[in-house]
């Protein structure tokens, strides 16, 4: 059965509930990778693993960990880029599921938003997480689910 990986440094706190529930639902093993603690809910189906401080420590230890067909939940997108090489899955927490289709439409965007945050240039940064990027994320999530429990 896939596993589920979050990327929990940024993890909001509004998705908690929502993903603790599905995880109990289906007795998923997931593993919450961070540099901090970091407290999805109590559950025999999450681990906590904690990482060394520095750039990139828990991106490298998810993509370490993550096999074909798993999912990731993070708001990375070079980290949903090298998870879909791997060919298994990521959702952001505002409710986009990446794939080879759009990860490096993504990419694209990111670098270039990046190139010109270095310029000089002020981008605002990205909106405020809201209601609506919750209910995004869940229903991403529950289509995801459905569709891949049942392929196992």
């Amino acid at each position: 059965m896939f596993k589920i990986y979050i990327d929990g440094d940024a993890f909001p706190n509004a998705l908690k509930p929502i993903l603790l529930k599905q995880i109990e639902r289906l007795k998923i093993s997931t593993t919450v990778i961070a540099n901090k603690k970091i407290n999805i809910g109590k559950s025999d189906f999450i681990k906590y693993l904690i990482v060394e401080q520095g750039a990139d420590e828990a991106d490298h230890k998810i993509v370490e960990l993550t096999n074909e067909g798993d999912l990731v939940i993070t708001a990375d997108i070079p980290l949903a880029d090298r998870i879909i090489t791997k060919n298994a899955h990521a959702i952001d927490h505002r409710g986009e599921l990446y794939s080879v289709d759009n990860i490096k439409q993504y990419l694209a965007m990111r670098n270039l938003m990046e190139k010109i945050r270095e310029s000089g240039e002020i981008t605002g940064g990205p909106k405020p997480f809201s209601k609506k990027d919750a209910e995004l994320f869940a229903n991403q999530l529950n289509a995801f689910l459905g569709k891949i429990t049942k392929i196992t």
